[in-house]
């Protein structure tokens, strides 16, 4: 069978390696000039099903509202003429129930952690490497309602059977010892030493790598313009270079493809949610994280990737803007100095800004 993958990020990648694995004669298409240059390339390099939950929480409507008008907020929205937004925006709030929470939650428990045998399976099989590390992560909380709160969330993840323990701020330090030269007081941490971190963008573009030198074909520098059908099938898709078939097709296209699919009459509830990273080269291994830290009061991730230290964050419902803005992208690089301030150079640092695709 003949296969079409539409984008060449994380998701769409690793379809072509399932795809090819089974047999099938695969192409992927994407408009940019190699692979995990959108949506996976500066993301926070967690791979956390443990923290696996939904945006959509109770008690999140009066949080974005106190948000709106703070400085440094976690999470921002700034309005739009945009139907979809608001159309995003309103189901966000219908899902903010305990009933939808917990029902939300648990569905993204299991994919969350099938996620990870089956990441953990592929690296078995291929042998692959992507900066990765298996040191856990741990969740830092500054304030006592923050570890009050962590004592009413650890639940969920004995429900789900997920290893954990929550430490006091000096277990915390024993976990991660370059926060001793943190600027913030420590009030306990949640750690889950089974999560794993790594490269998303590399991950990606060696695996791509690998099913070049297997004959799955890449066609990069490819926009794709429209599904073509015939009655209720997909005839192809329109490019810039002329028209592709196959016999099946797969849509990986993140934001774009609610453009893609809704002439098709398929509506698919995705909207953009704008996230800023910031790398740091050559860190200080002695004043760097080992592995991965979260921080609650900020909703920042660092984490430390081979010789490098990446912290992300922060969330803007801003429609398709991936500009980056340095006040938000502050926010980011105020939680990293806080948290590690003597990681690497700081005046070196790289800026990203990129747009997850948010049911």
């Amino acid at each position: 069978m003949k296969a079409l993958v539409l984008g060449a990020g994380v998701i769409g990648t690793t379809c072509a390696y399932y795809l090819s694995k089974a047999g099938h004669e695969v192409t992927v298409v994407d408009r940019q000039p190699g692979p995990a240059l959108e949506t996976s390339f500066g993301n926070a390099g967690g791979v956390c099903p443990g923290f696996a939950g939904p945006w959509a929480a109770p008690g999140m409507p009066v949080k974005v509202l106190r948000w709106l008008f703070a400085r440094h907020a976690p999470l921002s929205l700034r309005p739009h003429f945009d139907r979809q937004q608001w159309r995003w925006f309103v189901a966000f709030l219908r899902n903010c129930t305990t009933e939808r929470f917990a029902h939300n939650k648990a569905r993204m428990q299991r994919i969350a952690h099938y996620s990870k045998e089956c990441l953990m399976a592929l690296r078995e099989e291929t042998g692959i490497t992507y900066d990765h590390g298996t040191g856990g992560v741990l969740q830092v909380f500054r304030t006592r309602k923050e570890v009050d709160a962590a004592h009413r969330a650890v639940k969920v993840l004995q429900s789900f059977d997920v290893n954990h323990r929550l430490v006091d701020p000096q277990e915390a330090m024993k976990i991660e010892p370059a926060l001793e030269h943190a600027t913030i007081t420590l009030a306990g941490g949640l750690h889950l030493p089974d999560d794993e971190t790594g490269d998303c963008r590399l991950f990606t573009t060696r695996l791509a790598e690998r099913l070049q030198d297997q004959g799955v074909v890449f066609k990069f520098d490819t926009p794709i313009h429209g599904l073509m059908t015939e009655g209720d099938a997909v005839a192809g898709i329109m490019t810039s270079h002329g028209k592709l078939t196959a016999d099946r097709y797969v849509v990986a296209l993140a934001n774009d493809a609610p453009f893609l699919l809704r002439p098709l009459g398929i509506d698919i509830p995705i909207y953009p949610v704008k996230g800023y990273a910031i790398t740091i080269e050559s860190a200080r291994a002695d004043r760097s994280p080992r592995s991965s830290v979260i921080d609650e009061h900020s909703k920042v991730m660092v984490t430390r990737l081979g010789d490098r230290v990446r912290a992300a964050g922060t969330a803007e419902i801003a429609g398709y803007d991936r500009a980056v803005t340095i006040r938000k992208a502050k926010t980011v690089l105020d939680t990293l100095r806080a948290l590690f301030p003597q990681a690497g150079d700081y005046a070196q640092a790289s800026y990203w800004a990129g747009l997850r695709p948010m049911t």
